[in-house]
Order: C-alpha cells, then sequence, then structure tokens
C-alpha cells in the first residue's frame, strides 16, 4: 500500500458555502499543522487562520477538525479543513499542501480503499458505500445503507464461524485418527454429523440465496414496452419518462430500434425499453433488425408491457402486463382479455399502470429485511453451498477437511479477506476523487 498522504476535496461541486478537504495519512496533522500554525485536540474543532508556510500569506478563515489513528475513517491521521466554498480558495489552499514532501492528490476511492486495507470496513461495506453514493430511490438508498452498515458482512462472518468450527473438529480428528481407543462406530457417527451440519450451513446460505438479486434494485428492473407497430408504444415510453424520448408518429414502423430510458417511479428504479412494432408483415430489411432487437429486449426484461390486442408471444422469465393502449378513442373502450386500459394522451389509467408495475416490481425486488445480496456475492455463496453439497457423498476426513477450506475461502473473497489488487482497482475505480 502506498504511504503517502493524500488531499481531496470530499464535500461536492463549487461554489458551495463549505468546502471539506480531507488529509489522510502519515504526514497530515504536519502537512495541516503548516497551514493553521497549530492544530486543535483530536476530535475537537477550532477556527484557524491558514496561511501559506512559503511566505505567511493567508490563505482562509477555517475550521480545523483531526481524529488520531487508529480510530479513523481510514486508520490512519485525518485531516478536515472546513473551508469557505471558493473554487479560488480551494485551489489556493490545495496547491499549498501538494507543495510539501509526500503529499498527493488521493485518486478516486483512495479514502475508502485505505479505510479496507486498514481494517476500518470489510469489501462489502466498500460495495454498500459505493452503492449509497449512486442510490437515487429510497429502496435503492435503503439496500445500501444495510450493506454499508455490515449486513452481509454480518452474515458471512456467521457461515464463516460455523465452518471454522467445523473444520477444527474435522482437523482434530484427522490428527488422532490413528488412536487405538477410537471406534469404528464412533468415527462413523461423527462423520455423518460433520456431513449433517455442512448440509445444515448450506441449507441456510440457500435460503438466502433464494430471494432476488439485488442488483435488481442497484441497476433497475428491466421493463420492456412491446407490440404492433403504431400501438401506443412510444407514446406511452415518453409519458412513463416524463419527456419526449422517442419520436411518436402515426405512421406505422417509426421506431426501428431500441430505446432506453432510467426513470424512477414510486421509489423503485426502472430501465424502460421502447421497441420496434413487431409486424409479420414486414419486408423492409432496417424493420427486420429492429423486430430481432425487440424480441431479443423481451427475453432479457424483467417485465413486458404488451400493448398489442391479440396474445403476445412467449416469454420465459418476465413476467407480462397486457395494456390496452389508446382507450380514449372510439372502438377502443374495453377489452374483454386485457385488465389495464389506458391512454398515455389523456393520462386514464397510467395510476393503475403504475400500481401494478410496483407490484409486479417488487416480486423481482429483494425485501427490506432480507440480505441485498450482489451478484458477487451470489457467485461465491452458491460456490460454497455446491462445496458444503458435494460433503455428503464423502467419507475420507481429509477430502472434507479440503471441501470445507473451499468453502471458507469462497466466504472470505466475499468479504475482502483474501481477494485481487486487480479486483480493489476495478471497485474503487468508480468511486469519486473525495471518497
Amino acid at each position: 500500500m502506498r504511504r503517502d498522504t493524500i488531499v481531496a476535496l470530499s464535500s461536492g461541486a463549487l461554489p458551495s458555502a463549505i468546502a471539506v478537504m480531507r488529509i489522510s495519512g502519515p504526514m497530515a496533522t504536519a502537512a495541516a499543522g503548516r497551514l493553521a500554525g497549530s492544530l486543535p485536540p483530536p476530535r475537537s474543532a477550532r477556527v484557524r487562520v491558514l496561511r501559506d508556510p512559503e511566505d505567511g500569506a493567508r490563505l482562509d478563515r477555517a475550521l480545523v477538525l483531526w481524529f488520531d489513528p487508529p480510530h479513523t475513517a481510514t486508520g490512519e491521521a485525518l485531516v478536515e479543513l472546513h473551508l469557505h466554498g471558493s473554487r479560488a480558495v480551494v485551489a489556493a489552499v490545495e496547491r499549498t499542501l501538494l507543495g510539501q514532501d509526500g503529499v498527493r492528490r488521493a485518486e478516486p476511492g483512495e479514502f475508502t480503499r485505505r479505510a479496507l486495507l486498514n481494517g476500518r470496513i470489510d469489501l462489502t461495506q466498500a460495495e454498500g458505500l459505493g452503492d449509497l453514493l449512486a442510490a437515487e430511490t429510497e429502496g435503492q438508498r435503503r439496500a445500501a445503507l444495510s450493506v454499508a452498515e455490515g449486513g452481509v458482512r454480518r452474515a458471512v462472518e456467521g457461515w464463516s464461524t460455523a465452518l471454522l468450527e467445523l473444520a477444527a473438529r474435522v482437523e482434530a480428528a484427522i490428527d488422532f485418527s490413528d488412536e487405538e481407543d477410537v471406534e469404528a462406530g464412533e468415527a462413523d457417527t461423527f462423520g455423518d454429523d460433520i456431513r449433517a451440519r455442512g448440509h445444515s450451513i448450506a441449507t441456510e446460505i440457500a435460503a438466502a440465496l433464494a430471494g432476488p438479486s439485488a442488483q435488481r434494485l442497484r441497476d433497475g428492473i428491466r421493463v420492456v414496452l412491446a407490440g404492433p407497430p403504431n400501438s401506443g408504444k412510444s407514446t406511452l415510453f415518453n409519458r412513463l419518462v416524463d419527456r419526449e424520448a422517442a419520436i411518436v408518429s402515426p405512421i406505422a414502423g417509426t421506431t426501428r430500434d431500441r430505446i432506453e430510458a432510467s426513470v424512477a417511479i414510486g421509489g423503485i428504479a426502472y430501465v424502460l425499453t421502447d421497441t420496434a412494432g413487431l409486424n409479420e408483415d414486414h419486408a423492409d430489411p432496417i424493420e427486420t433488425i429492429g423486430i430481432r432487437r425487440a424480441i431479443a429486449a423481451m427475453q432479457d426484461a424483467d417485465i413486458v408491457l404488451w400493448l398489442g390486442d391479440d396474445a403476445p408471444p412467449s416469454i420465459e422469465d418476465a413476467e407480462v402486463l397486457r395494456v390496452h393502449a389508446r382507450c380514449d378513442l372510439p372502438g377502443r373502450r374495453d377489452s374483454p382479455h386485457v385488465a389495464l386500459s389506458i391512454s398515455a394522451h389523456s393520462g386514464e389509467g397510467l395510476d393503475e399502470l403504475v400500481a401494478s408495475l410496483t407490484v409486479t416490481a417488487q416480486r423481482r425486488l429483494p425485501r427490506p429485511d432480507a440480505l441485498a445480496l450482489h451478484d458477487r456475492h451470489r457467485r461465491l455463496l452458491t460456490d460454497a453451498t455446491a462445496t458444503l453439497a458435494s460433503m455428503a457423498d464423502q467419507e475420507d476426513l481429509i477430502v472434507i477437511a479440503e471441501m470445507l477450506r473451499g468453502a471458507l475461502a469462497a466466504l472470505h473473497r466475499i468479504t475482502g479477506t483474501t481477494d485481487t489488487e486487480a479486483m480493489l482497482d476495478t471497485l474503487f475505480s468508480g468511486f469519486c476523487i473525495g471518497k
């Protein structure tokens, strides 16, 4: 880990009322002290005049606060300078700090990365913090906060502790397997007990995996608007995203490609996709490509809003809401086959559509009290479960011990106890500079 002292603005875009500059590392207090003259006691805020140590020029009048290690956000000495939020003030203070030996500008996510490497947080909490910074809906905020506060870590630590105890028993049994007073019947009973306990832990993990993935909560529920040409898909799409995102025309086949937009409705994030009309009589090669992409979008969707009067095509995993569109037009007031009748022009039926969409989407999202497992967590938990399940057919304690080690390794990778530098680079590259 690089031991430089790092500096960054952590309070967002300028200008602002207050700008918080963070300094973390072995030279943090010395670097800040050269500007402030003296630092207050730890965890006490004091107003100080900041000056350039080279010529004594006044930089700003700021609130200075510092935290002594290891009980800080990064696990290192950490100083906060609460400056006036002027671009010129921030630039002058940053320039003066960076002019000191051993001090450099922080990289994206480096404060959080140091917290991870110094044991202040684990990998799941870092992921939760990243999700919290990107949260745009109430559901995303709640799930991210649960992970950032250690919800996933506590569950994984519980399973890890149980597996460690099991592994210790197996290792002890292997060490004493040659003792004369260990009878065959006792060995068989011991093996049955170990396999039963491994199965029990695997069942607990499988129960956590049975719920919906948090990835949909993070990325948005995928909703595809589909149907024949000129069935009102683009008009409804524009109404749901509240802007003119798609071209609307009475000419059939206006939409020839997928158009996507992200939107939050009722506290749930969605990715809406408008598609080309499904026309069996088409002859245009461009329209053919659009139809093929429309069908692919439907197969990848969580929810399909079907605006056709006829039955929709077969879709494996998506839930289909059949919508009777343009119900304000003559002859389209009722449909015996479709429960939802709407008019994107007048707004009639849209509240009912949103309510049905919300209920359907919630079935695809984790419950508020459930573990918000990312796809990465789910893959590793699946690996651990499969390894534990394979113990059922094993008699050799040495093989069982190796399987327990494999399951533990998968759990440790979730919390970052063992992981690669490249994976950490990928995670923290998405963070802002001040985090």
